[in-house]
């Protein structure tokens, strides 16, 4: 186990190696020499390890064997590979291209940590049997079906969308992928088309309406952003008058208690009202919310029955026709709280979409981008602080404030590289990089 985790020092190492063949040498044909053979072979590759084993590698190490690593596709699809204590994230990736005949793709994949809530992509130096460790420590902590972590084989560099065999395994992830980011609400569209979208997702799933196919729940085929808008725009209407102030007390009747006695329960009496109105325009909410979303799945069924005799295939590509009508299609969506240039300012929550040629800026919800800025025009980009991304595009600076710094870096590098090679400037660099720093482009790119 130590010599598949842990790599000993230089004197240390050269008195193991000895030893090992000493071993070899004196017990040939024997469980001691294989146990040498491996651990010879093991200490080749061991690197430094992030997590210490899991107990199913210890396992499996003791049986000089190699585990399984359960790996999902988009959608619902999985599969199973062998891997070692030292199979990196890019080794897998090769590995699952060659079984789906992806390896001549002009685009590029990539491995992702998944889970109900979140999405990061995977260095492709990373240890895999690490995140197989990290993932099982906090299924302890994190027992909930949602949370649990897995790992996604996925598009990551989306280079070439057009030439996409309609019939390929990647046509079927280029679907899925964009699907999620339809739910997600990352997919500008008007509603007319996000309902024919999320009646073409059905069509596909369940093929022709029946009143007893499963419809599955609204959020997994339309975004819920959209339908709480809906809801929030429907419940803007004029405040009812106030009620009347009830009638002054007869003149007669003596005053019970001295003025001023309960002016010290006025405060109390405000917030308890206040509070009162919160719960009530919050049930008003949730009721509204309920009648939405009921108006927009029965319209998305009525749109549904008229897709009769549409098969699994043409709804893919009826799909990805409507989905491409945005000109940022392909690209990655991330979330920036505050953009700043020499230009201007915004404090607003906008879009930072990565593609293959250009990074761009949105208004969430808009399909046409403030500004465009093409790799050629970029000289440097990366961190400038914890969580500031800058950009350096001539003689102007754009400072992002994001969570997303190291995916937004290793995108966009990714990309760089990816093209680099496509005009054939040499091999592309590691995508992935521990550190995220201010890149410099390639000169001829500049």
């Amino acid at each position: 186990c130590m010599s598949c985790t842990f790599l000993p020092g230089l004197a240390v190492l050269r008195y193991l190696c000895f030893h090992l063949k000493r071993v070899q040498s004196q017990c040939p044909d024997t469980e001691m020499d294989n146990y040498a053979a491996f651990i010879s072979e093991a200490l080749e590759k061991t690197k430094g390890r992030e997590c210490v084993p899991s107990w199913e590698e210890i396992q499996v190490l003791i049986r000089r064997q190699e585990m399984l690593c359960t790996v999902h596709y988009p959608g619902h699809g999985s599969c199973q590979l062998p891997i070692s204590s030292h199979t990196t994230a890019d080794e897998l990736v090769k590995k699952i291209s060659e079984q789906l005949g992806l390896q001549l793709s002009r685009n590029t994949f990539a491995l992702f940590e998944q889970n109900g809530h979140r999405e990061r992509p995977v260095g492709g130096s990373t240890i895999v049997a690490d995140i197989l460790t990290r993932f099982e420590n906090l299924s302890a902590d994190e027992p909930e079906s949602e949370s649990q972590w897995r790992l996604c084989f996925k598009l990551y560099c989306l280079l070439d969308a057009e030439g996409i065999s309609t019939h390929s395994v990647e046509y079927h992830f280029l679907f899925e992928q964009c699907h999620e980011m339809v739910t997600r609400g990352q997919l500008p569209a008007s509603e007319d088309d996000l309902q024919s979208l999320a009646a073409l997702r059905l069509q596909a799933a369940n093929g022709d309406f029946s009143t007893h196919a499963p419809c599955p729940p609204l959020e997994e085929l339309f975004p819920g952003q959209v339908v709480e808008a809906r809801a929030v725009l429907s419940l803007k209407n004029p405040q009812p008058p106030l009620a009347p102030l009830p009638p002054a007390p007869p003149a007669s009747c003596p005053q019970r208690f001295p003025g001023g006695f309960l002016s010290g329960a006025l405060w109390s009496h405000t917030a308890t009202a206040a509070h009162k109105q919160k719960a009530e325009q919050d049930q008003r909410l949730r009721g509204r919310l309920k009648e939405e979303a009921a108006a927009v799945m029965g319209a998305i069924v009525e749109r549904w029955k008229s897709l009769q005799g549409y098969s699994r295939q043409d709804c893919m590509v009826a799909y990805l026709t409507i989905a491409k009508r945005w000109p940022g299609f392909g690209c990655t969506l991330y979330e920036v709280d505050f953009y700043m240039s020499s230009t201007g300012t915004f404090s607003q929550k906008l879009w930072l979409g990565v593609s293959a040629n250009s990074v761009s800026l949105y208004r969430q919800g808009e399909t046409d981008p403030l500004e465009s800025f093409p790799y050629g025009e970029i000289c440097s980009y990366g961190a400038f602080d914890s969580n500031t991304f800058k950009i350096t595009a001539g003689d102007r600076d754009l400072l992002f404030e994001t969570s997303k710094l190291n995916e937004i870096s290793q995108l966009m590098k990714a990309y760089i590289d990816a093209a680099s090679q496509l005009q054939g400037q040499g091999p592309p660099t590691d995508s992935f990089c521990s550190t995220p720093v201010v890149f410099e482009l390639p000169s001829h790119l500049v």
